[in-house]
C-alpha cells in the first residue's frame, strides 16, 4: 500500500475489523494486516486505536447522514422530504452492515441523551437536518405551527430509539415492520381534524 492511502480505505477497513472484534478485542495489527500495510505506516493516519476508532466511526456517521441529505435532496416538497428523510435514515443500516455490527458493539456511539454523546456535533447536525425540514413546512404552511427546535429534538429522540430498537436490541424484524405504523403515527398525529 501506498504511503498516502486514500483515507476512506483506511476507515472502511478500520470499520471493518471493529465490526468483527468490537474496539476492545480489535487490534492496529489487524486493521494494518487487512489494508497490507505496517503498522507504523497506519500511524500516519492516527494517533492510536482510540483515535482510529473515532475517526473512522465519525466518518461512517457522516456518511449516514450525507446519503439521508443526498436522497432529500431530490424533492423540494417539505411533506416529501420528512417522508423521505424518516425511511432512508433507517433504512440506511440495513445496508452498511459494518457499521450497524460497530454499533452493535458499541451502542454508545448513539446515545439516547446528548449530554454523554461521543458525537455530539454530527449528531446535532441531523437534528438541524430535521429542523430545516419541519421549518421549512412550517412556512410553506404544510405542517402546523410548532417549536421546530423542541419537536426536532423529539424526533430525533424517538429515531434514536427506534435505531437502538431496529439494529442494536435485535428486533429488526418487528420493528421493521412496525415502522411505517410508527412513522403514520408521528406525521398524522393521533386526532381527527
Amino acid at each position: 500500500m501506498k504511503k498516502k492511502e486514500n483515507i476512506e480505505t483506511i476507515y472502511e477497513a478500520a470499520l471493518a475489523v471493529f465490526a468483527k472484534f468490537g474496539f476492545r478485542k480489535a487490534t492496529l495489527e489487524d486493521i494494518a494486516q487487512r489494508l497490507q500495510m505496517t503498522k507504523s505506516n497506519l500511524y500516519l493516519y492516527a494517533e492510536n486505536k482510540k483515535d482510529l476508532y473515532q475517526k473512522a466511526v465519525a466518518w461512517a456517521l457522516l456518511r449516514w447522514q450525507l446519503r439521508v441529505r443526498e436522497a432529500m435532496d431530490q424533492t423540494t416538497d417539505a411533506k416529501q422530504k420528512f417522508t423521505v428523510m424518516c425511511f432512508k435514515a433507517v433504512e440506511y443500516l440495513s445496508q452498511d452492515k459494518a457499521f450497524r455490527q460497530v454499533l452493535i458493539h458499541d451502542p454508545d456511539i448513539f446515545p439516547m441523551f446528548p449530554l454523554t454523546d461521543p458525537f455530539h456535533e454530527i449528531n446535532r447536525n441531523s437534528v438541524l437536518m430535521i429542523k430545516s425540514v419541519l421549518s421549512q413546512g412550517i412556512q410553506q404552511g404544510q405542517f402546523r405551527p410548532m417549536d421546530p427546535d423542541k419537536a426536532a429534538e423529539i424526533i430525533f429522540l424517538i429515531y434514536k430509539m427506534l435505531i437502538i430498537r431496529t439494529y442494536i436490541k435485535t428486533e429488526e424484524k418487528q420493528i421493521q415492520e412496525a415502522f411505517p405504523e410508527t412513522f403514520d403515527l408521528l406525521a398524522h398525529g393521533l386526532f381527527l381534524e
